[in-house]
């Protein structure tokens, strides 16, 4: 502040008037203070702060004024920065901390039917989203039959690798526990009414038809699918994927492609051992328990399951695969949002996808169910 001047003008009205010249800022701040604080020396009325001389103030000068004026007036006198040329003017504006914000409006609470209404509308555009996907990804396949070189296919043995190597001691060890289960569960009821032998019908046409495909299919969902949605997000919200569009590379054929042929084909080779360690499962309880003996449960075993309960298993598992690698990656190219984006579409890959296999399942059962009828 070049020079500033204290005014104090005695009249019947009392009003103080304070004139400032020249430049304001931080390093004038404390003289700007005691010049504005000498104003007060009469308890005047009103305090005019005159601002036409002023040529520029920066930030700490337009604080000290606004709160200068804040706190005359929390006391009850009333003060006015008046004469401010436009420069000076804005930046008050800014620091302006006289003005009263309105009361936050009340959120309303939404209702039951607006919220279900909400829920199934978001699931009918995430259902849009992937069948627009699914369309996308066949286009994708068409392409690269037409041109092979335009797909990753180095991408293919790591992933299955990672997918299906690395996931057998995981699916191997939880179908055993689950056979193990279904026959402990079953020795009790059986061994009532004579009929031990019959655990390995129960146990055998479980595993191979429902059991072993479909927790084979929820362990490979929360191990690789999770793991191909946040990989994909993370390129997403890195803009690695508008980055390889730039070079000419498709994320479907380069990125997609590799992990969904990856999994279709490591989906029946997991599921062929998730049915033969559910089956170990229940030979375990039967042998232990029911004192059966090892041959008499897999002949009885042999007879009871048919060749069409076990590829019926294995047509559910490239289902699922593709199911799994479809929605996961489908996720992970929706990312947004850093971090936290990739966090919620990861969960949100998971749990759409596990409903899809119940829902997949399901569909698979009744169809083979009816199929020999007609």
């Amino acid at each position: 502040m070049s020079s500033a001047s204290a005014d104090t003008v005695a009249t019947p009205d009392a009003v103080a008037r304070v004139a400032l010249q020249g430049q304001l800022d931080l390093r004038s701040g404390k003289a700007l203070w005691n010049t504005l604080k000498q104003a007060e020396l009469e308890h005047p009325r009103q305090v005019d702060v005159d601002l036409s001389e002023v040529t520029a103030a920066d930030g700490s000068a337009a604080a000290i004024l606004t709160s200068y004026r804040a706190e005359l007036r929390a006391k009850g006198v009333e003060c006015q920065l008046i004469g401010a040329r436009e420069n000076v003017a804005e930046i008050l504006r800014l620091y302006d901390n006289a003005r009263k914000l309105g009361p936050r409006p009340r959120r309303k609470a939404r209702g039951q039917l607006d919220q279900i209404g909400s829920a199934a509308i978001a699931v009918a555009i995430e259902a849009q989203l992937v069948i627009a996907f699914f369309g996308q990804m066949v286009i994708g396949m068409m392409n690269a039959i037409r041109a092979p070189r335009t797909v990753n296919w180095k991408e293919l043995l790591p992933t299955a690798e990672r997918a299906g190597a690395d996931a057998v001691p995981i699916v191997a060890l939880i179908n055993y526990l689950v056979g193990m289960v279904i026959s402990l569960q079953s020795a009790a009821q059986l061994h009532r009414f004579g009929a031990d032998i019959y655990m390995a019908d129960l146990v055998g046409i479980s595993v191979v038809r429902e059991i072993g495909p479909l927790i084979t299919a929820i362990v490979v969902c929360g191990r690789t699918g999770a793991a191909f949605a946040a990989e994909l997000g993370s390129m997403q919200t890195n803009e690695e994927i508008d980055a390889l569009r730039t070079m000419g590379f498709g994320p479907m054929r380069f990125l997609v492609m590799p992990k969904a042929l990856a999994l279709m084909a490591v989906m029946p080779l997991l599921t062929v051992l998730a049915d033969l360690m559910g089956c170990l499962g229940g030979l375990t309880t039967a042998v232990v328990r029911l004192d059966l003996s090892v041959a008499a449960y897999l002949a009885e075993s042999q007879r009871a399951v048919q060749l069409s309960d076990f590829t019926s298993g294995l047509i559910k598992s490239v289902a699922f695969g593709l199911a799994i690698t479809l929605i996961s990656c489908q996720q992970g190219l929706a990312a947004t949002g850093g971090a936290e984006g990739v966090g919620k579409r990861t969960t949100a890959a998971v749990v759409t996808t596990l409903f899809t296999l119940i829902l997949i399942d399901a569909v698979f059962t009744v169809f083979f169910e009816v199929a020999p009828q007609v």
